[in-house]
């Protein structure tokens, strides 16, 4: 089965390049591409994507606004963050707004079927570089975290979660299987009462969980 994807962009040359690539491959389809996000309620549940690529810097309302309005009424659908900041003010608010992951522009030619994968399988695009930053933000603000039952073996994985690590650096570093990371990172949601590994880490890293 095919994993869709639906495209917010206002750059047409970027727009066109993104929707020829996942044109050419076959295990994705592409449902549409918009210049921005003004209709992005109406759009998201009439085509139901399994993926969004959202630009943050669009005209009128802007990727994180509309993150935060599609979180509103879906937590399932997976949205990556595309663009060309590299600062961690976006990336706090992206991966806070709801966002599954972050791209950097210049690397969606090499990365991005990659990162849709990873989106697909529960995991987090998002460069280590790029969690650093987060938490670097975070840590500029205190919080009081709260007691949610965690597991030493779950905090363990929370943490390396917010470290950029994959489930397959996670699986190496702890002497478990992938299928064993799965099952802590699914518990480690239910307790944490979010529905991605993106959300897991905000919430983590704010709530001083890490």
């Amino acid at each position: 089965m095919k994993t869709s994807l639906l495209i917010f962009e206002d750059n047409a040359n970027l727009r066109e390049s993104i929707s020829k690539l996942i044109s050419y491959t076959d295990s994705l389809q592409l449902l549409d591409a918009c210049a921005d996000v003004n209709d992005v309620e109406a759009c998201v549940k009439d085509l139901k994507p399994d993926v969004i690529l959202m630009d943050i810097d669009m005209p009128g309302r802007n990727g994180i606004e509309a993150v935060k309005i599609i979180r509103s009424f879906n937590n399932r659908v997976h949205i990556i963050m595309l663009t060309v900041f590299d600062d961690n003010e976006h990336v706090y608010d992206a991966i806070c707004a709801g966002a599954s992951g972050y791209l950097l522009k210049k690397y969606i030619s090499d990365k991005l079927l990659d990162a849709i994968k990873e989106v697909m399988n529960g995991e987090a695009p998002m460069s280590p570089g790029i969690a650093r930053m987060v938490i670097q933000r975070i840590q500029l603000t205190q919080r009081v975290a709260k007691d949610y039952n965690l597991t030493a073996r779950e905090q363990e994985i929370l943490v390396n979660l917010a470290k950029g690590s994959s489930y397959k650096m996670i699986s190496s570093d702890l002497f478990i299987s992938v299928d064993t990371v799965r099952t802590h990172i699914k518990h480690v949601y239910e307790k944490l009462q979010v529905h991605s590994q993106a959300e897991a880490i905000c919430k983590a890293l704010n709530e001083k969980l890490v």
